[in-house]
């Protein structure tokens, strides 16, 4: 009896300590063992992940036009409501596999430690980026085709192109804030999953920071590849473009595209996940504390 009930005992422990979620300093060099295997990941292997991320937010991006472009909700409760569709994008990204520009700003946490070369860092960075984008793009085209855009009289794409000439008629300032204060929760969230052990831990970690960020509409570069596009696509549909009755589109254009908007969301979702989240978490547990001087 005794010997079953120091069993019972046993397996109780065991089973809260694979259960139980990883703590902060566990977390954080979960982060930088991450960071390590993308720096050294082959080019292929590196760019089709990245490919299968800007789809993946791309698929989140449309599912969140898709279900605002008709809502009757007040202002607030229509983002909370889109800001849970968009964290589609997020959960594939995190449980499918996949790797996103915003996320891999993280691995500033493998560059601090000297584990990785910022050339590696810069470098996966750049190859990040293009993969997200020509996955972005890659929906976007497949979401024309599919004539998704036209459904409910056309409502769902005048949705998409208000959303997208709204993004580029940003300031510059309002932009690269956006970005910034987009990106600390991205990587929030993306911080969160490195404390879970199951689909479900994780699922949950992405959730709630997603649906903030949307809600609150802060600029996700990644996700603008899909928004923007979409809108350089629509607004030379005239029956699209009347539903929205004389809206000026004069920014709507590649250079609104890439200069207006994406550059400076850019910069500002680098230095959100890069400085305020990878940044801070290094100081805080993976920094080697100085020694106290001699005498």
């Amino acid at each position: 009896m005794i010997v079953f009930e120091a069993r019972m005992l046993m397996g109780e422990t065991m089973e809260e300590a694979i259960t139980d979620a990883y703590v902060p300093a566990d977390m954080a060099k979960r982060a930088e063992a991450s960071a390590i295997r993308k720096a050294n990941r082959d080019f292929v292997s590196a760019f089709f992940l990245a490919v299968q991320a800007g789809s993946f937010i791309a698929f989140g991006a449309a599912l969140y036009t898709s279900v605002i472009h008709d809502s009757v909700l007040g202002f607030g409760l229509t983002r909370l409501i889109g800001g849970l569709a968009f964290s589609l994008g997020l959960v594939l990204v995190i449980v499918a596999g996949a790797d996103l520009f915003t996320g891999d700003t993280l691995m500033v946490m493998g560059c601090f430690t000297g584990k990785i070369k910022v050339r590696q860092m810069l470098r996966g960075w750049a190859f990040v980026f293009l993969g997200n984008l020509i996955g972005a793009l890659a929906i976007v085209m497949l979401v024309y085709l599919s004539g998704h855009w036209l459904g409910n009289s056309g409502a769902i794409g005048a949705k998409a192109l208000a959303i997208a000439n709204a993004k580029v008629n940003l300031t510059f300032t309002q932009a690269f804030a956006s970005g910034m204060l987009c990106n600390i929760l991205v990587c929030l969230a993306i911080w969160l999953c490195y404390s879970s052990r199951s689909v479900t831990d994780k699922i949950m970690s992405i959730i709630f920071p997603i649906t903030a960020f949307v809600a609150m509409g802060f600029e996700h570069s990644i996700a603008n590849m899909y928004f923007i596009p979409a809108g350089l696509l629509l607004r030379h549909n005239p029956d699209i473009v009347a539903l929205l009755n004389g809206a000026d589109l004069s920014n709507l254009t590649m250079h609104g595209f890439w200069i207006k908007n994406l550059l400076p969301v850019v910069i500002g979702n680098m230095v959100g996940g890069a400085i305020f989240v990878g940044a801070v978490y290094w100081i805080l547990y993976l920094r080697k504390p100085s020694l106290p001087a001699d005498g």
